[in-house]
């Protein structure tokens, strides 16, 4: 069967800029008997330029369920009844720390605020030195050095 529950977007929405929207579904939390679930896009908005951003429902999460959304040729008219994106439910393996109402606020914590890692931001783009070795028997061995742009994406850092 399915791995995921399609969201229904509750209402027409027109996305005019590039910047994320937050489109209203027609599903609300609280999940029952304790699942989490993660929100991801369909791959058939994917190829249509629309591109979902992925989050988490907690287990406790009672209010209505949003979709963070962007499009890459606006403006685009994301019809009422449209199914862009999907909750994958999972059973969380995080322990309880104490119970907390997180009632019908999204898009927050319900813990103090953290920094796990901090870049200082410029207009430079950020590089690395890379050093690439060949070393095939077959061949000449051969360095290579060069400079290389880190690309630092929401979930991967590309060299």
């Amino acid at each position: 069967g399915s791995a995921g529950l399609d969201l229904v977007v509750s209402e027409t929405k027109t996305l005019t800029d590039e910047s994320i929207s937050l489109l209203p579904t027609e599903t609300h939390g609280h999940l029952r008997h304790g699942l989490s679930a993660l929100l991801l896009g369909r791959s058939s908005a994917t190829r249509q330029g629309i591109l979902v951003q992925p989050g988490v429902i907690d287990s406790d999460y009672k209010g209505k369920i949003y979709i963070m959304t962007r499009v890459l040729n606006p403006p685009v008219i994301i019809p009422k009844g449209s199914k862009i994106a999907q909750l994958i439910p999972f059973c969380s393996q995080v322990p309880h720390a104490k119970d907390q109402d997180r009632g019908s606020g999204g898009f927050g914590s319900t813990g103090p605020l953290t920094s796990a890692f901090v870049e200082c931001l410029s207009q430079e783009k950020p590089t690395c030195q890379v050093r690439l070795i060949h070393s095939n028997p077959n061949l000449t061995p051969a360095t290579l050095h060069c400079t290389m742009m880190i690309d630092t994406e929401s979930d991967i850092t590309v060299v």
